[in-house]
C-alpha cells in the first residue's frame, strides 16, 4: 500500500533548513530553521565567511568554544582510620574494650557521637560513588577547561532504561571521551577505516567546517588528528568513500556554491591531495545531497541538486592505482529513471545499486530503485507498504538494510526500518531501550555488530551525540548469506 509524496514546498532544488523563496516555510517542514526565518536562503551563509578564510583545518577557531563537559573525578576510598573502629560484623561497632581499661561516660557519649556521624554519611558516600566522583568531588565539577576533553568515558544515568534483552537489538547512549568535537554537525559524512571512523565537515549553525575527527568504534575515544597537504574547503552534503585505505571525497559546499572537486585522503600519511583534471575531459556539474558507492574500482555517483535543481544523473569515476590519472565518464543508463532526487541514500548489494526515498525540494519520496551496474538498467521495485523518506541513513546488514531517522514530509523521525534485500519488503522489528531522538542529515556505519548513530538536525538543534545499537542474534537469526536482488 504505497503512500502518496506530499507537497513540501516550492522550491526547485533540494533544500535543507532554508525558506520557500517568497514565502514562509512551515515550522513542520525538514527546511526549517528559526535562526534563518527572515532569509531565503537554504542556508545561513553570512555566518560562513569568516570559517571558510582559514587556511587550514587547525587554524580556523569556531566562534567560541563549547564548554567542556567535567572530567569524572575519583571514587573517594576511605583510609582505614575513617572506617569501622570495630569488629567483623561490618556494622562499624566499637570494639569491646579490655577490661580494667579506663572508660568514663563523655567518653563513650563521644564514641556514640561518631559512630552516628558515620552512619549519616554512608548513604552519601553510596550516591557520590554512584555518581562517579567522591564526596568532596562536586567542587571540582564546578571547573572550567578551555578544550573540550573528557578523559573517562561518562555517560548519564538512564533511570527509566530497560534492562538489555538477550535476543532484542538494543539502543544505548556511547560512552565517549577523548577529544570530543567542538560542535554539533549535519550533512557530514563518516567512513569506517578498520575499527575507526573518520568525519569530515558538515555545519551547524555558525556555518560549514573542515575538520577530520576520528572515532574509534571499540574504545569510544574521539581524536582530532592534524591533517596535511590540500585540506578542502569547508563542506556539507558531499560523498566521503573508501578506496583501499584512500577516502575520496566528491561535492558538497556551502552553498549558494557547490564544487565538482575531487579531493583524496591518504588515511596512512593524513595527507590530503586536490585531484586535478584536464581541461577537455568531461566532469560532472557540481553538486551536493548527492550519493556514491564503489563497484569495480570505479565510484558511481547518483543524483543530488545544483543550487537550481534537482538531478538524476549516473557519472563514474574510474580511480585506478595510486598515482594513476583519475578519469570521468558519464553513464548511458537504460529503462525508466528515477525522479531527480537528493537527500537519498544508495548502497552497493552485489553488482545493484540500491536508491531509497529522497527528495526533489517538492516532495519527499517513498520509492525504491535498483540499479544494474553491469547492464545500467533501472527498475523500481514494487513495494507492498511504502515510507516517505528523506536525509535517512541505510546500512546493510547482512541481507537487511537498517533504515534510520530522516523526514517524512510532515516531521523528522527516529523509527528504524528493516528492508529485505531477499524479499524486497520491510519488516517490523523490535528494538529495546532509549532510541535517539528523532533526527535527519546524520551519519550511520556498522562496526563489530554494532550500529553507530552520530550527529543530525531535528529541525532546530544541531547534534553532537553518539548512539548504538546492539545488534544481538535477533538480527543475525533471518539472515541470508548469499542471495542476489531480483527485482523482476
Amino acid at each position: 500500500m504505497a503512500i502518496d509524496s506530499p507537497r513540501i514546498g516550492s522550491l526547485s532544488d533540494v533544500p535543507e533548513e532554508g525558506h520557500t523563496p517568497g514565502g514562509r516555510a512551515s515550522p513542520r517542514s525538514p527546511y526549517y530553521h528559526a535562526a534563518l526565518s527572515g532569509s531565503t536562503s537554504t542556508f545561513k551563509a553570512a555566518s560562513t565567511s569568516s570559517l571558510a578564510s582559514g587556511g587550514s583545518g587547525s587554524s580556523r577557531a569556531p566562534a567560541g568554544p563549547r564548554s567542556p563537559s567535567t572530567p569524572l573525578a575519583r571514587s573517594a576510598v576511605r583510609s582505614p582510620s575513617d572506617t569501622s573502629t570495630g569488629t567483623a560484623n561490618g556494622r562499624g561497632t566499637p570494639a569491646r574494650q579490655r577490661s580494667g581499661s579506663p572508660t568514663t561516660v563523655k567518653e563513650k557519649e563521644k564514641e556514640g557521637e561518631k559512630e552516628r556521624e558515620r552512619d549519616r554519611e554512608k548513604p552519601r558516600e553510596r550516591e557520590a560513588h554512584r555518581n562517579g566522583r567522591g564526596v568532596r568531588g562536586a567542587s571540582a565539577a564546578n571547573a572550567v577547561h578551555g578544550p573540550r576533553t573528557r578523559n573517562t568515558p561518562h555517560l548519564p544515568h538512564v533511570k527509566d532504561a530497560e534492562p538489555a534483552p538477550a535476543t532484542v537489538m538494543y539502543w544505548s547512549r556511547a560512552p565517549v571521551y577523548g577529544l570530543l568535537p567542538q560542535h554539533g554537525v549535519r550533512a557530514h559524512s563518516a567512513t569506517l577505516v578498520d575499527s575507526v571512523a573518520w568525519l569530515f565537515g558538515g555545519c551547524d549553525e555558525r556555518g560549514c567546517w573542515r575538520d577530520i575527527y576520528l572515532f574509534n568504534t571499540e574504545t569510544m575515544q574521539w581524536t582530532h588528528p592534524e591533517m596535511l597537504g590540500d585540506i578542502p574547503p569547508p563542506c556539507r552534503a558531499h560523498t566521503a568513500t573508501l578506496v583501499d585505505r584512500r577516502i575520496v571525497v566528491f561535492g558538497g559546499g556551502e552553498g549558494p556554491v557547490y564544487y565538482s572537486d575531487v579531493y583524496v585522503l591518504d588515511t596512512v600519511t593524513r595527507r590530503w591531495v586536490h585531484a586535478v583534471f584536464p581541461e577537455d575531459m568531461p566532469i560532472p556539474p557540481p553538486r551536493r545531497a548527492h550519493t556514491a558507492v564503489l563497484y569495480k574500482n570505479k565510484v558511481w555517483v547518483f543524483g543530488g541538486g545544483n543550487g537550481m535543481e534537482a538531478l538524476n544523473d549516473v557519472w563514474t569515476l574510474d580511480i585506478g592505482a595510486p598515482g594513476d590519472r583519475m578519469q570521468w565518464e558519464q553513464m548511458p543508463t537504460k529503462g525508466t529513471k528515477p525522479t531527480p532526487r537528493g537527500y537519498h541514500t544508495a548502497n552497493l548489494v552485489g553488482n545493484v545499486m540500491v536508491v531509497v526515498g529522497g527528495s526533489d525540494g517538492r516532495e519527499c519520496f517513498s520509492d525504491i530503485w535498483c540499479l544494474n551496474l553491469d547492464t545500467l538498467i533501472w527498475k523500481q521495485v514494487k513495494l507492498d507498504v511504502s515510507y516517505r523518506r528523506l536525509s535517512h541513513t541505510a546500512t546493510q546488514v547482512g541481507s537487511y538494510l537498517f533504515i534510520m531517522g530522516g523526514h517524512d514530509g510532515s516531521q523528522y523521525t527516529s523509527e528504524l526500518l528493516l528492508f529485505n534485500l531477499v524479499a524486497l519488503n520491510f519488516e517490523p522489528r523490535q528494538t529495546a531501550g532509549k532510541p535517539p531522538l528523532p533526527r535527519g542529515y546524520h551519519v550511520s556505519f556498522l562496526a563489530d555488530s554494532r550500529l553507530f548513530i552520530f550527529g543530525g538536525f531535528n529541525g532546530n538543534e544541531v547534534y553532537d551525540d553518539v548512539h548504538v545499537l546492539d545488534l544481538a542474534g535477533a538480527a543475525y537469526l533471518p539472515q541470508v548469506t548469499s542471495f542476489k536482488i531480483d527485482v523482476d
